[in-house]
């Protein structure tokens, strides 16, 4: 599923072909999505992220737990074929935007393409540009960042690499659905596991909201659901039995 690259008129650049030719049409999208399903439930990401890279015209991949990149180590990456010692370069530039970054900017930024340009001591190889493109997407209680790198002179398309944050979304989440569940059943939806962690962090229900896309009322109301299945009558008390019982 090679990308197809068209020559803009007014600079001579390549660009990656716009949404609706014949890669990114509807039955080419369909059949992408067939194509991830099985590696993703066989929990193989690294051929999901192959997938996706021919999709959107990208030569390497990287994608990163990015709630992680303040922690020592490279533990933080999920899968990756970058050159190893640029992702050990770029771990520090990774963890100070991370850190530098405000809760509602680090919502407003899901599946944003966002660019930077690789330190100038980074190794790069032949032929591959120097600026890389970042998409971060939430998948259950973990942040995520894809990080793309291109060849040279390519331009590409917003809409392209949104639609490449989305398929990573749904590989991924394919993956945990395989994951191995705890020992300990709890009757509390997926939905509300979600928003108990994110009570625990310290978020508002707004932010909340921000944060998965639903109302702040939905929210509200899985909270107050949470506390009911759980006997507490706060949302301190429902934290407090989250800890307990390895919940969150």
């Amino acid at each position: 599923m090679d990308a197809e690259l068209t020559t803009g008129e007014a600079d001579g650049r390549s660009t990656a072909a716009v949404p609706g030719g014949s890669l990114g049409g509807a039955s080419s999208k369909d059949m992408l999505i067939r194509k991830l399903a099985s590696p993703a439930l066989s929990r193989d990401i690294a051929h999901c992220l192959r997938l996706l890279c021919e999709y959107v015209g990208a030569s390497h991949y990287l994608l990163a737990r990015y709630d992680l990149v303040q922690e020592m180590g490279l533990d933080f990456v999920v899968a990756s074929d970058w050159p190893f010692d640029l992702v050990r370069r770029l771990e520090s530039e990774l963890a100070t935007t991370y850190s530098q970054s405000t809760e509602l900017e680090k919502c407003l930024s899901v599946l944003q393409p966002k660019y930077a340009i690789l330190p100038d001591d980074a190794f790069v190889p032949a032929g591959l540009s120097r600026q890389y493109c970042t998409l971060t997407l939430t998948v259950g209680r973990n942040r995520l960042a894809l990080l793309l790198l291109f060849r040279q002179d390519l331009v590409l398309s917003p809409e392209r690499l949104r639609e490449t944050g989305l398929l990573t979304g749904y590989a991924v989440s394919l993956s945990y659905s395989k994951s191995q569940k705890p020992d300990r059943e709890f009757d509390l939806t997926e939905r509300e596991l979600e928003c108990l962690y994110w009570i625990a962090e310290g978020k508002t229900s707004d932010e909340i909201a921000t944060i998965l896309g639903i109302s702040r009322n939905t929210i509200n109301n899985y909270i107050t659901s949470v506390m009911r299945k759980t006997a507490t009558k706060t949302r301190s008390e429902a934290i407090a039995y989250a800890v307990r019982n390895n919940l969150v």
